[in-house]
């Protein structure tokens, strides 16, 4: 066998993701499932993803911090959780760091993440026809 057979081989076994590529300080909802009794039903949960942990893709989560009530609540999902239905990204953040843990401490305005300006041509897709 050839090396590029086993590598091939290696990276087949590799599952696709099928969720969009978001870092922290990005705004996301993530669909997720939950079962109550015999019943199934879907949830969202939207905040700002404050941290992306782990080295593999089995060990690899992603936390999220949202205010409820006036209350912070923060949940950690991992990325190969059968739960998990879809994340949508909603707004790329613009920060500085890759774990954002000073949000705990602010609130008010001053907990605010600065919104990446994001050209228009790359979320409407370029192919789009021009109205005249």
């Amino acid at each position: 066998m050839d090396l590029m057979n086993i590598v091939e081989k290696a990276f087949a076994n590799e599952k696709v993701s099928k969720y969009p590529s978001f870092k922290a300080g990005d705004t996301v909802t993530v669909t997720y499932r939950i079962k109550e009794g015999d019943k199934d039903r879907l949830q969202k949960f939207r905040g700002v993803v404050i941290q992306i942990k782990g080295a593999t893709p089995q060990t690899k989560t992603f936390t999220v911090r949202k205010i409820a009530s006036g209350v912070g609540v923060e949940r950690i999902f991992p990325f190969q959780s059968p739960f998990i239905d879809s994340i949508e990204l909603n707004k790329v953040g613009k920060v500085r760091r890759a774990r954002i843990y000073y949000l705990r401490k602010l609130s008010g305005k001053k907990a605010r993440i600065k919104e990446k300006k994001v050209s228009l041509l790359s979320e409407e897709g370029a192919n789009a026809p021009a109205e005249a």
